[in-house]
């Protein structure tokens, strides 16, 4: 059975860092691309960074560049996010995704979804 697992959420304050962690069970994943995406309340999910199978490209959002940092550990099965800086408007639950392709693009389609964590900043 697939597994996607995210943690490393929780409250913090404005400027303030976090590190995500999205662990994967039940098959390897080393050769997919991966990303972030977020849902605020009333929002739908967006976007925020991803990856490469090699992590050798990355992308992010506009709103989050220069702030967040996506990496991977193919040889842990784990993908990161480390986000500094934090702002209120990045309090959201936090989801990761494995494409179906080996490179990122914006619009791939995420064959495997995390159940999300949750990310609260306060102000």
């Amino acid at each position: 059975q697939v597994q996607l697992v995210e943690s490393g959420g929780g409250l913090v304050q404005t400027g303030g860092s976090l590190r995500l962690s999205c662990a994967a069970s039940g098959r390897s994943f080393s050769n997919y691309a991966m990303g972030w995406f977020r849902q605020a309340p009333g929002k739908e999910r967006e976007f925020v960074a991803g990856i490469s199978w090699s992590g050798r490209n990355t992308d992010y959002a506009e709103a989050v560049k220069g702030r967040f940092t996506i990496s991977r550990d193919n040889a842990k099965i784990t993908m990161y996010l480390q986000m500094n800086g934090l702002k209120p408007e990045d309090t959201a639950v936090y989801y990761c995704g494995v494409s179906s392709g080996s490179g990122w693009y914006r619009g791939a389609r995420m064959d495997y979804w995390g159940k999300g964590t949750l990310v609260t900043v306060s102000s």
